[in-house]
């Protein structure tokens, strides 16, 4: 690897022309291209609503899956929750100055369902408050020159429709989010023109109802990941065809969904069972939602062995749902664009599970995952450095489905350690190695249109609590204002906006210096301010402390004084 990126640094100085040196790069997966952007590349963060906007009981808030699933005990690291976040609720401008900062064009939000509906059922309720919040946010990202992508489900189900009817194992749950989806399109619509339905339905459906390590926190053995999934891609197709028939014309938006996949290479690129295990390690996690929806039904691969796993089991029909014929017309082609998260590598084999095991989704794929331990992993361990899976993933999207419009919808790292990071080297040399992918991916003709960094903010990051941290910019959690200080991070994708791309490498190489030196100033600037905060908290806490037993040290004595003189 090391002589790969000597190389990397030598081409240009060889003068190889732009085709020639772009070739290269095909057959040596640790290059790195030098190149900008087509004019227009949209460059932005993301966010979601449940992660930062805290206040979740505040104003007419209705209570989500992840407000019940925080509150029970041994769900969350260190029993941590969302419940106040990062305050992003009442720090809407504070946030878009951090926007501004960093010049992006874009930022992903979602919007929280129980907040502009309570209970979930437009009928019932509806939240004007929670209505004024996103348009006021709305409002102000545009007046900053920030173009709005909102998401309309990032996990955030309400509490009563998990409560009356079991959530996303209940087909009732496509006309109530339809009910949503057209209230949001109602009141934003006029301003949003990028929706997504959902974000990485995958882990909704694979993290919430099948492991349980996600709300609602069901553990529904073969069938439940499947069904939820089921349900959520029929909605999705409702949801895209209320926006076509009803206010394409007036607002001239566009639908998509956001699925987050990882890649899977085969650890024997020469052994066909390795390449087919690698094949449906893409198909059961991509596949799985963008199939129907490009080609209108599952992937051939995931219904043959989910149809044969649940023979051997005995049972009557496979526990992988099917659609109908009509169905499968109503949803292929119900996505104006695709949203695509993605963060990893794995490489796969072969392993065969018997038949007698419990089936669920992790077995019915015959595969194991594995990682070579010569990737970075600058945070946690799940989490490795693979940049170029990213470009043969995006080439996979563009041969399978079509060659769709892309938005990079998530991708980022986090850091696992303890101490705060602001000079976060790991993150920069990620964010560069993957956009560089998706500079090669552009060449090779696919059709990637705007990048997402993942994210704006460090976060509650679900069931790892605050123990994970993704921002640009670090929050100070301990500090009741929850302060924000930019990561050199912040500054080195600053730079990559600016210039669109990796001009050369002199200049590249100048923006890593400079950020390095941005993040030391911060550190102090970070030190000082926890400081104050420290000699704060003494001041509200030890002084009336001190105060308070001052007084009953002078009421004993006077107890005794008064004794002794009578």
């Amino acid at each position: 690897m090391d002589t790969l990126r000597g190389w990397a640094v030598l081409l240009p100085l060889l003068g190889l022309g732009t085709a020639e040196e772009f070739q290269w790069t095909k057959n040596n997966p640790g290059s790195f291209y030098y190149g900008t952007f087509p004019a227009g590349f949209l460059w932005g963060v993301g966010s979601s609503a449940y992660q930062t906007e805290g206040a979740w009981d505040k104003d007419g808030k209705g209570p989500s899956i992840w407000d019940a699933f925080t509150h029970r005990k041994g769900k969350v690291f260190r029993n941590e929750t969302g419940d106040s976040a990062c305050d992003g609720y009442y720090r809407v401008k504070d946030d878009i100055q951090l926007l501004k900062e960093l010049k992006v064009n874009h930022y992903l939000l979602s919007i929280s369902w129980p907040r502009i509906m309570p209970t979930g059922i437009k009928a019932e309720q509806l939240n004007e408050k929670g209505i004024q919040f996103y348009n006021d946010t709305i409002n102000s990202l545009l007046e900053n020159n920030i173009t709005p992508i909102v998401s309309l489900y990032h996990w955030d189900l309400p509490q009563v429709l998990q409560e009356k009817y079991g959530g996303w194992q209940n087909i009732s749950m496509i006309n109530y989010f339809n009910d949503y989806a057209n209230l949001c399109f109602e009141k934003f619509g006029d301003r949003v023109k990028h929706w997504i339905t959902f974000s990485n339905p995958w882990a909704v459906a694979e993290n919430g109802y099948e492991t349980g390590e996600h709300a609602p926190g069901l553990k529904l053995g073969g069938c439940g990941a499947y069904k939820a999934a089921h349900h959520i891609i029929k909605t999705h197709a409702k949801v895209w065809h209320s926006y076509n028939n009803t206010w394409r014309r007036e607002q001239q938006g566009m639908v998509g969904i956001s699925l987050t996949s990882g890649w899977g290479e085969p650890v024997d690129p020469h052994s066909q069972t390795d390449r087919d295990a690698a094949e449906r390690y893409i198909q059961f996690h991509l596949g799985w939602f963008a199939n129907p929806i490009y080609r209108g039904d599952y992937p051939e691969v995931m219904k043959n062995y989910v149809g044969r796993k649940s023979a051997q089991q005995g049972l009557g029909t496979s526990r992988l749902p099917t659609f109908s014929v009509q169905e499968k017309t109503y949803i292929k082609g119900t996505s104006d664009f695709l949203g695509i998260g993605h963060f990893t590598t794995r490489y796969v084999l072969q392993k065969n599970f018997p038949f007698l095991q419990v089936s669920g989704y992790h077995t019915d794929r015959d595969l194991a995952e594995l990682v070579d331990p010569n990737w970075p992993a600058p945070g946690p361990k799940w989490l490795y450095s693979v940049p170029w899976g990213f470009r043969r993933l995006l080439n996979f999207i563009k041969t399978q489905y079509g060659n769709p419009l892309i938005y990079v919808t998530e991708n980022g790292v986090s850091e696992a350690a303890q101490c705060t990071e602001l000079c976060d080297e790991g993150r920069i040399q990620y964010l560069k190695g993957y956009i560089n992918e998706i500079l090669k991916a552009l060449n090779d003709g696919v059709n990637v249109k705007g990048y997402t960094a993942w994210s704006l903010l460090d976060k509650f990051e679900w069931n790892k609590g605050f123990s994970e941290k993704f921002g640009l910019y670090h929050i100070d959690f301990k500090n009741k204002n929850k302060p924000r200080y930019p990561k050199a991070s912040a500054d080195y994708y600053k730079k990559i906006i600016s210039a669109n791309g990796f001009p050369n490498p002199r200049e590249v190489e100048n923006w890593y210096r400079k950020a390095m030196d941005s993040c030391s100033s911060t550190h102090h600037l970070l030190a000082a301010d926890s400081l104050i905060t420290h000699m704060e908290m003494v001041t509200e806490i030890v002084l009336p402390t001190v105060f308070t037993l001052c007084i009953l040290i002078c009421i004993v004595l006077l107890i005794f004084y008064l004794r002794n003189h009578t």
